[in-house]
């Protein structure tokens, strides 16, 4: 609690003294800044475990077989290192061992369920490509699945033609229930389901996933065409509702998927052409992100019943495909909240596992392969998204200079205001200072203030709001009317980085994503920021952050101006678990194309390189929307040569203008730092 001004001498103004007890425990408190106070600012060890903590040295570390096994690596020095390479930031970072990890620890996860539960079937994970799509990604997931035999699923024509050139078929045994599955989802014509069919040829266990009753027709009609006998399975509508942002992947209104009545006909048909042995696979989605476990049950309940009765009904039915939906902690608070998950891994698969046995043995049927389609949960902790800031916009709170005499009396007003600001008034003097302020631009509006008047009004305004936050800000409580003081007073931090490029789903849909710096971490961070991008658009910003209570306004960051120098220094910033869908999603707002990337594999003896992926040149986005670099080039060649002719320009300057314009073209779409 701040000292009430009667507690100091009277030879020091209200102010002053307010000011310096402030300023003597922000000090003391700098001098007290833990790594353990930063863990805990950034909520680290709740979204980052097993693979992100902080060093001795204040720097983010990696883990990339987790904090129990294997090597770590300095983030920070990491960056630097690729700086020294000629890769400029923003950077994205795949750590494809953590994606091998992911997959391991889901194995792992549904294994110890399957022995826990006495389950006499097995599982098989496959990955939606959907949710990645790079070619580096996609491979390095199946060269770390084939342990266990982590298949693809492709919801569309493209996606299809990517697993069937990566993932690796087994012509001696391609109906081996031990074979990585391509399971084909998504609204699918001719050629997709020929294609798909085909590929039992090449020894792929495709199954094609019927998501319309036109599908089943199609497909009848292209096996008696090939002589190909399919796998076919059957998109279920549930009843049970999801939850969160995609709840609607259920339901009778849900896009994807057959009704039950519809499911019948399926089965009648297949029935009634002989081929009902053909239908092996069951399969729902219950949305992305599913963050309650009680969603997951009662899904698996529901899908239980149906696989039973399907298979009582003669269906030849051997997998359960429960779709996507296991969750991202997000945020580290492990809750069901739509950026968590009450819930962990071992969770998801018991229950699973549970409740198909408990199923199937009442309906006395052979349990089924139990199928994942994870995506976010394999993918989205590989990819870190490093990122400098460029600058800084700050609220300008001096201490103002003492009001005069001959100054108006709302200057002299907001002067005492400002002088008597304590832990009892404050809530009033920001009423007050509010009512001074829109007093002084009414003034200026009628002409009866000067310019440097009202500037002398603001200054006094953001002055008041600077002593009443340094009061609120060490107190428990808040008041209603002071909450949004914080995100009023926040500087803006000017980040090299799109937005609609790197991170869509946080414009979109207002996805958190767990964003603090990568070093410096041993200091306490002073400023309260928000963040915008490089595009010229005012949804270009990030003002929502992570926090265990609730989502918050601002992010404490560090001042970017070096204490030696008192020159602004590089500052490095990682937004995190960004490895799934941003990627793909992203679009060219200002034409700001794709980062850099690297993918970093961990050695016995640190890590190496395998493989840069450049970003963007300003020549290729140019590309994409229809220009031609070289005739660009052209046409300000023959401007200058123009200008020359005038005298509008000197040969040095033509010169110089093509040179850049030249360089412009060849150059990363972000910017470089000064």
């Amino acid at each position: 609690m701040v000292k009430s001004k009667l507690e100091y001498s009277p030879e020091k103004s209200p102010t002053i003294a307010i000011s310096e007890n402030l300023v003597d425990r922000t000090q003391q408190d700098k001098q007290n800044w833990t790594i353990e106070d930063s863990e805990n600012l950034y909520g680290i060890k709740g979204w980052g475990e097993p693979y992100f903590s902080i060093n001795a040295a204040g720097n983010v570390m990696v883990s990339p077989q987790g904090f129990s096994r294997g090597i770590s690596l300095d983030l920070y020095e990491l960056v630097k290192s690729l700086k020294q390479r000629n890769l400029g930031l923003p950077i994205l970072i795949r750590f494809s061992d953590i994606l091998g990890d992911r997959m391991e620890r889901l194995y792992a996860c549904m294994n110890r369920a399957i022995a826990r539960y006495k389950y006499k079937g097995t599982y098989q994970g496959v990955f939606p490509i959907k949710c990645n799509q790079h070619r580096h990604l996609v491979e390095a997931l199946v060269k770390h699945g084939k342990p266990y035999q982590f298949g693809l699923e492709a919801g569309s024509k493209p996606e299809l033609m990517i697993a069937l050139a990566t993932l690796e078929p087994n012509l001696n045994s391609p109906s081996s229930t031990n074979e990585p599955l391509l399971i084909c989802n998504g609204y699918k014509d001719r050629e997709y389901i020929e294609t798909a069919l085909l590929a039992i040829r090449l020894g792929q266990k495709s199954i094609i996933v019927i998501e319309q009753l036109e599908e089943l027709h199609l497909a009848l009609e292209i096996s008696r065409q090939l002589d190909i006998k399919p796998n076919l399975g059957v998109r279920a509508k549930l009843a049970s509702k999801g939850s969160g942002r995609w709840g609607n992947s259920t339901g009778d209104r849900a896009k994807f998927g057959l009704t039950i009545p519809q499911i019948l006909s399926v089965v009648e048909e297949l029935e009634q052409a002989q081929m009902l042995d053909c239908l092996q696979l069951l399969h729902f989605h219950i949305g992305s992100q599913i963050s309650s476990i009680t969603v997951i049950k009662e899904a698996i309940r529901e899908a239980s019943q149906i696989y039973v009765q399907l298979v009582k009904m003669g269906a030849n039915l051997n997998y359960l495909d429960v779709g996507g939906g296991l969750a991202v902690d997000y945020d580290g608070s492990k809750t069901n909240f739509h950026a968590s998950k009450n819930y962990n891994m071992q969770n998801y698969a018991n229950d699973i596992v549970a409740q198909v046995k408990d199923a199937c043995e009442q309906g006395q049927v052979s349990v089924p392969t139990l199928i994942s389609e994870s995506g976010r949960a394999i993918a989205a902790h590989q990819s870190v998204l490093v990122f400098d800031v460029l600058g800084t916009n700050d609220v300008s709170a001096e201490i103002p200079q003492a009001a005069t005499e001959d100054e108006p009396l709302v200057i002299r007003n907001f002067w005492d205001t400002y002088q008597t600001i304590d832990a009892q008034n404050y809530q009033e003097a920001y009423h007050d200072a509010i009512q001074f302020k829109q007093e002084a631009y009414s003034l200026f509006n009628l002409g009866y203030f000067s310019l440097a008047q009202r500037a002398r009004a603001e200054g006094l305004y953001w002055a008041c709001c600077q002593q009443i936050l340094k009061i609120i800000n060490q107190q428990d409580y808040v008041p209603d009317d002071l909450e949004d003081l914080n995100k009023i007073m926040a500087s803006i931090y000017y980040v090299n980085l799109s937005i609609f490029k790197s991170v869509p789903d946080s414009w979109a849909i207002d996805q958190l994503f767990p964003i603090m710096p990568i070093h410096r971490l041993q200091e306490q961070p002073t400023a309260r920021a928000i963040l915008a991008d490089l595009t010229c658009d005012s949804d270009g910003i990030i003002a929502r952050f992570i926090n265990l209570k609730d989502v918050k306004d601002v992010l404490e960051l560090h001042s970017l101006r070096d204490k030696v120098s008192e020159e602004n220094s590089p500052y490095y910033l990682g937004m995190f678990l960004v490895g799934a869908y941003q990627e793909i999603m992203g679009n060219l707002h200002n034409l700001f194309g794709d980062t850099n990337v690297v993918h970093i594999q961990m050695s016995p003896t640190g890590y190496q390189i395998e493989y840069v992926v450049r970003g963007d040149t300003i020549n290729e986005v140019l590309s994409y929307v229809e220009y031609d670099g070289e005739n660009l080039l052209e046409k300000i060649r023959i401007r200058t040569e123009t200008a020359l002719k005038q005298n509008h320009i000197t040969l040095e300057e033509a010169q110089r203008l093509l040179q850049n314009y030249e360089l412009s073209l060849r150059s990363y779409t972000y910017l470089s730092r000064i």
